[in-house]
């Protein structure tokens, strides 16, 4: 198995990690603000159609699903380039495509003592099925996609998140998440918990100036 992070457009830095017969398992964030969101998605949907790969659900894939069912929310620059990456004839069939998956995505994936989310875990992942992306946004799948915020903002404009879930996490349990981009050494950030358990941040920035991380695991 190969555990990917963030993509976020960057289609060469993918080909790249992909480029494997490991099983590949993307955290989310498959789109938006690197030049080819299409490229990326499209290499993704035929990981999966080869039986070769899935990706769980990020903040950016499942507001892209929601643009592409015609839901009324806020537009920002990266999301309209990634709409107009999709738009036009070179593109058939690809906004559909795109779409099913998304709707189809899990938010998390908890398989023995590892779990694979986007933003961040709770205890009740455990024990919860994932509820359908595209849906209600529930105090869970926030979590998932967002992690732990604190309701402030930050003076980038990005929400300010702690990270006391990682506390939460069991003993011997491990977390493969993205979204936070906290390393400052190139590499995954690990961080463990007082119950025990430990979080490995995989978001190093690709698409936006940085890299792309994955993990090998022998599972």
């Amino acid at each position: 198995m190969r555990v990917v992070g963030d993509v976020h457009g960057d289609l060469t830095a993918f080909e790249h990690a992909v480029a494997t017969d490991r099983f590949i398992i993307q955290l989310g964030d498959l789109v938006d603000h690197g030049p080819d969101s299409a490229g990326t998605l499209r290499l993704m949907l035929d990981l999966i159609d080869d039986g070769r790969g899935l990706f769980i659900l990020g903040n950016h894939d499942r507001k892209l699903g929601r643009a592409l069912e015609g839901r009324r929310l806020r537009r920002d620059p990266p999301l309209e380039e990634t709409l107009h990456q999709l738009s036009g004839p070179v593109q058939a069939g690809l906004r559909e495509r795109a779409y099913e998956a998304i709707a189809e995505a899990p938010a998390w994936i908890v398989q023995d003592d590892l779990i694979f989310v986007h933003g961040g875990f709770h205890t009740d992942m455990l024990i919860e099925a994932p509820p359908p992306a595209l849906g209600s946004m529930t105090p869970l799948l926030s979590r998932a996609l967002f992690g732990e915020t604190t309701g402030r903002m930050q003076p980038d404009g990005y929400p300010e998140r702690r990270l006391r879930w990682i506390d939460h996490i069991p003993e011997g349990h491990v977390v493969y998440c993205g979204h936070d981009r906290r390393s400052t050494d190139g590499r995954p950030w690990i961080r463990d918990g007082r119950n025990g358990g430990r979080a490995i941040f995989t978001d190093l920035g690709a698409g936006k100036g940085g890299h792309l991380a994955w993990i090998d695991l022998d599972v």
